[in-house]
């Protein structure tokens, strides 16, 4: 289910409890004015449901206030590939503005709220706004740079080190936007979504998986994925691992 809310009812982008995290950069005082006008409301969408699909001519761009989804594109069978994760922070659908049409498919994997532009708007932002216009592309070459990491792990790492990669990847995500807090979080995806990712079969992920848990590395549990050594995590992935202070926010 997707339920829009109207601007009058949405949380006020002085507000945004993403703003004072390190992890984002400051607004100026002009640059806040013009997001309060471009930011025209925002949705919600329940886990599950679709918020951008493969194809599509979108109407509008979005930042992820809250919640977890993800982007993948299929084949004709229906296989699906699983190409990136979408966090709080996260601008999704730039693809319609700049090429026309949706490329991939963009599902919430939890209940996500999302603030709404219009992709008709965007060219006021690229005209009177360069330093949000730099953002913009950032977070493009940002896109593109973690696909380059996907795509290296899927094509040489092996599957323990490729899983291992993943949860490190979603895992650093998670610390640097406070996600793990004081409570234990789980990283909210399923077998199904890691073998999609990983590009492995159920029955090769699920027995990968209980490798790692059987290290003391994860716990695997039906509302998701528990780390529990996040450091031997990072050194079996052979991967160097993520610095997000000071990006941008859309």
């Amino acid at each position: 289910m997707i339920a829009p809310m109207r601007k009058s009812g949405c949380v006020a982008c002085e507000e945004c409890p993403l703003r004072p995290l390190d992890t984002f950069r400051e607004f100026n005082d002009k640059e806040l004015a013009f997001m309060r006008e471009f930011k025209t409301g925002e949705l919600r969408v329940d886990g599950g449901a679709t918020i951008l699909v493969e194809g599509a001519h979108s109407a509008h761009l979005y930042t992820v206030l809250s919640g977890w989804g993800f982007r993948y594109k299929t084949l004709e069978d229906g296989r699906r590939q699983i190409l990136n994760y979408v966090l709080p922070g996260d601008l999704i659908g730039l693809q319609g503005p700049v090429l026309g049409e949706m490329q991939h498919s963009v599902e919430a994997l939890q209940p996500v709220v999302l603030c709404v532009f219009e992709r008709e708007r965007l060219h006021r932002l690229f005209q009177n706004h360069p330093s949000l216009a730099y953002d913009v592309t950032w977070l493009a070459a940002r896109e593109e740079s973690m696909l380059d990491d996907h795509l290296l792990s899927i094509g040489r790492r092996t599957a323990a080190e490729r899983a291992a990669y993943l949860l490190s990847f979603l895992h650093q995500r998670m610390d640097a936007l406070n996600l793990n807090g004081d409570v234990e979080k789980r990283i909210p995806i399923t077998q199904t979504h890691i073998a999609d990712t990983l590009g492995l079969s159920s029955v090769h992920t699920n027995r990968t998986l209980r490798k790692l848990a059987a290290r003391g590395y994860i716990r695997w549990e039906p509302r998701g994925c528990s780390i529990l050594k996040p450091e031997a995590l990072l050194v079996l992935s052979g991967w160097d691992g993520i610095v997000e202070k000071g990006r941008p926010l859309i």
